[in-house]
């Protein structure tokens, strides 16, 4: 444990921020779900609106620490391509 109070402060914050991140990577594979769900009911419509919102709290997700920009691109990029395969 550190000694220092400067220290002991970003020990805290790191905790604060490993949950903060945690918490969105979660909310991103919830709605990751949600997304199979709807290409498994056959419906490409509600997966394109899902895929929106997955788009902005992926994107959202990748100017922060909860994700890198390159994870988060090929998050989109691979189902982008599962809505356009299913609606083919």
């Amino acid at each position: 444990m550190a000694n220092i109070k400067s220290a002991k402060k970003r020990v805290i914050i790191a905790e604060r921020n490993r949950l903060h991140n945690r918490s969105r990577r979660s909310e991103i594979k919830t709605y990751i779900k949600k997304f199979d769900q709807a290409l498994e009911a056959n419906s490409p419509s509600e997966a394109q609106e899902i895929l929106k919102v997955i788009d902005r709290k992926v994107k959202r997700a990748s100017l922060g620490s909860a994700m890198s920009k390159n994870k988060a691109s090929r998050t989109i990029s691979r189902l982008q391509k599962r809505l356009n395969a299913h609606a083919e």
